[in-house]
């Protein structure tokens, strides 16, 4: 008896809930048995609050509990109409406490059996936490100084069947938050905020783009052949056109095809997917925003990107010093600017035997790559440096820095330096040791891109399956002929992880993938 016991144990806690519910759905039987008689609607759908609590508390929080009571008296009172879930409730004989929570806030209202009536107040006592109720009547101050509404009229809206967590702990369970989104949302203040923060964001950068020129456009998320970035597509097959379909992993080539149409600035906000792995940086569903300039070069677009990123951080937090995970971050500070060759001297002890590739191999092997799985041998010195500075430098990017010039081999849709045609115009941004940009001047040479394209291929056919497909429709748009052109994406995910200071991906994406429950 004693071994089976704590197996039984957990249980309890649930059958509890189940008790709850039961009881609950108990409380709307009788609500619908009421209405099959001729009494009020179980879910009304007539009810329109005049106000919202964040705006009461605006408006009249300030005014003193006297002067209300002076108002009151002399027959001014001040109406106010909310709807709302109820967080908490205090029943004290022939007069109540209840607290409502709105889109915008909490607001506490009063509730006597004088005022709403014997048969309302009755139904009210036996409410429950997270019902959605209505109620209506005139401002007034307690005696501790709260603004609070003294109801004239409660109604209940929509019947809750399943108990609110624990008001004292809320959503513990980091799982549960991201899987019951919305169970988080009514709980957590906080995750609110950092939501309605992601909002501003994106309307910032909206207004943003458009003050400077740029038009937003909408492109496939369904494209017949996977481009614009080197990742694992998702896979799926359109019945209609009997065809192989993927998800898009970047709007990129699309983009790219409307500036050759004769659209100088376009931008979009846009979903991509990979068929990834998961991490606190990673979700297979993900927002970036793709902008692209006509005339521009990648020293443009490095000012452009760090220009946004600061008016952006500034209409969505209101400052430009911010803190993440306790380190501090300066956005007002022009952002550094190096090489890959010069962040792996700044950042590592690996001196004068950066240009060897042997050290390089060496290191990379202390830091866990393998020849079996990372095919080191056959890899350039450029490559190699890229692959180190991943592994030993990338993290150590806690203030703003662009790292330019990746080689030409990793970088088959940017255009290869004048001078030094072994790399290109290329720039990655680095905030909190995470990728939050990359751009480059576009390749516009439709030749030289066929022959890197092929290139991919030859690569994917060598076993790597996250090398681009050769995309004969993008390169014949290019044989057209594409003005100079200087392309970026921003991961908007990322930079909303640091503008709420979050530390996982998944805290500020609503619904993050998830493994489906059993």
């Amino acid at each position: 008896m004693s071994q089976t016991a704590p197996a039984t144990q957990p249980a309890a806690p649930e059958a509890d809930e189940n008790k709850l519910i039961a009881e609950r759905r108990e409380k709307l039987k009788t609500l619908r048995d009421a209405q099959a008689a001729g009494g009020a609607v179980a879910f009304p759908n007539d009810f329109k609050p005049d106000d919202r609590a964040a705006q009461l508390h605006q408006a009249h929080g300030a005014i003193e509990k006297e002067a209300f009571e002076a108002d009151i008296a002399a027959g001014k009172k001040l109406p106010a109409s909310v709807a709302g879930r109820m967080m908490l409730k205090r029943v004290m004989g022939k007069a109540s406490f209840a607290t409502l929570q709105d889109a915008t806030g909490r607001i506490q209202i009063y509730v006597t059996r004088d005022d709403v009536g014997e048969e309302a107040y009755a139904a009210f006592k036996h409410w429950d936490l997270g019902d959605i109720v209505a109620a209506e009547g005139y401002l007034f101050k307690t005696k501790t100084g709260e603004l609070s509404i003294h109801a004239t009229r409660v109604r209940l809206l929509t019947k809750s069947l399943r108990p609110l967590p624990d008001k004292f702990h809320g959503v513990q369970d980091q799982e549960l938050k991201y899987r019951q989104r919305y169970v988080d949302l009514i709980m957590d203040e906080a995750a609110r905020h950092r939501f309605a923060a992601r909002s501003r964001t994106l309307s910032a950068m909206r207004e943003f783009m458009s003050g400077h020129g740029f038009m937003e456009v909408e492109t496939p998320m369904l494209h017949p052949i996977p481009g614009g970035a080197n990742a694992k597509p998702f896979i799926t097959h359109h019945n209609a056109l009997d065809q192989q379909m993927f998800l898009r992993i970047a709007p990129e080539l699309y983009l790219k095809r409307l500036i050759v149409g004769g659209f100088e600035r376009v931008f979009e906000i846009n979903r991509s997917f990979r068929n990834e792995g998961i991490s606190v940086r990673h979700n297979p569903e993900f927002t970036m925003m793709e902008f692209y300039a006509a005339y521009w070069n990648y020293q443009d677009l490095m000012d452009f990107t760090e220009a946004l990123i600061r008016d952006v951080a500034q209409k969505a937090r209101g400052a430009l010093q911010l803190s993440y995970q306790g380190q501090d971050i300066d956005l007002a500070r022009p952002f550094a600017r190096m090489t890959i060759r010069e962040a792996i001297l700044a950042h590592t002890d690996i001196g004068d035997k950066v240009d060897d590739a042997a050290e390089l191999t060496a290191r990379l092997k202390k830091l866990g790559l393998s020849e079996e799985k990372d095919r080191l041998a056959g890899r350039s010195l450029p490559a190699l440096q890229v692959m180190y500075f991943e592994e030993a430098v990338e993290s150590a990017l806690w203030q703003p820095t662009f790292i330019m010039e990746h080689p030409t081999e990793i970088s088959p849709l940017a255009r290869a330096n004048d001078q030094r045609p072994e790399v290109t115009e290329r720039f990655e941004l680095y905030i909190t040791g995470r990728e939050m940009a990359n751009g480059f001047s576009e390749l516009n040479d439709a030749e030289d891109q066929a022959a890197r394209l092929q290139a991919q291929v030859d690569a994917k056919d060598a076993g790597d399956d996250e090398a681009m497909y050769f995309d004969h429709d993008f390169v014949r748009a290019l044989e057209y002929g594409m003005p100079p052109t200087g392309g970026c994406g921003v991961g908007i995910d990322r930079l909303l992880m640091l503008l709420t200071d979050s530390p996982s991906i998944r805290d500020v994406i609503l619904f993050p993938a998830m493994r489906k429950e059993n």
